[in-house]
């Protein structure tokens, strides 16, 4: 009997397979953390793969923008959210565009994206606060950014009637790192800034703030007396209740009065201890 020239028909000779089965183990045991040794082809297909997640990534901003433009305030919302929370230099010019949104809970959100971004964005945001319409957006997305170049724009600004109430409320967003420039501009000429920094300090509660404030208790300006004992009264520090005594016997009789329920709250509760320097 003639014998068969192939024991078992049914087995493919290794030589047959598939010309790209290597490459595909290769990646196939990249992506399951395998130790085996790769073929020289894995790293060029591993890198197409970090090439298409990163194409993957421009492209979802680019969606993002393009929503930016949807006559839908939610869409455009969710859009900006979106972006803010990616973080990317890209997003920068279209946030800007954001903050001059027809909707305010638009341009609400634009100023939390800014401050997400971060410091890429001040330089962009500083430009913006020559623009009146909208200064108040830049002001308060600069201040989300802890970034000392955002200090002076934003001390600058206490300058203005009309947008000094935006950088207060800035610099109380910065808190801290604010506090030596407000300290110094508690001697600053134009009354208006004087005043200015006594409600940030006030509001940011540092102890560095303390003494300064104790000062300006003694101020020639009446609404800066008065402020200046409110801000102390909000730090809570023993000093400040000692300093605002001499208040009741103010020539003023508004001063006067705010020193009189300010002291008499003050006993009714514990002095609390004013936040670190």
């Amino acid at each position: 009997m003639e014998q068969n020239k192939t024991d078992h028909p049914d087995e493919t000779p290794k030589a047959d397979q598939p010309a790209d089965d290597e490459a595909a183990d290769a990646l196939s045991a990249s992506l399951v953390g395998s130790q085996e040794p790769m073929t020289g082809e894995a790293p060029a297909v591993l890198e197409g793969v970090a090439a298409f997640g990163e194409e993957r990534v421009k492209d979802e901003i680019d969606i993002q923008i393009d929503l930016l433009n949807d006559p839908d305030w939610v869409v455009r919302r969710e859009a900006v959210i979106t972006l803010g929370e990616m973080g990317d230099e890209r997003c920068i010019e279209p946030l800007a565009k954001a903050l001059r949104d027809g909707d305010w809970q638009v341009r609400e959100v634009a100023v939390e994206a800014m401050g997400q971004v971060g410091s890429p964005a001040v330089e962009l945001l500083v430009k913006l606060l020559r623009d009146w319409d909208v200064r108040k957006y830049a002001i308060l997305a600069l201040g989300k950014i802890r970034d000392e170049r955002v200090l002076d724009p934003l001390m600058l600004q206490l300058r203005s009637d009309e947008f000094k109430d935006d950088a207060i409320n800035a610099l109380v967003e910065l808190g801290v790192p604010a506090v030596p420039r407000l300290v110094t501009a508690l001697r600053d000429r134009d009354e208006n800034v004087r005043k200015s920094a006594v409600l940030a300090l006030g509001r940011i509660k540092s102890g560095e703030a303390i003494d300064p404030l104790i000062e300006m208790v003694g101020d020639k300006d009446w609404f800066t007396r008065l402020t200046a004992a409110a801000a102390l009264e909000s730090i809570g520090d023993e000093r400040g209740r000692v300093a605002i005594k001499p208040l009741l016997k103010d020539p003023d009789l508004v001063v006067r009065m705010r020193a009189e329920r300010i002291l008499a709250k003050w006993k009714k509760q514990p002095v609390s201890q004013p936040a670190s320097a």
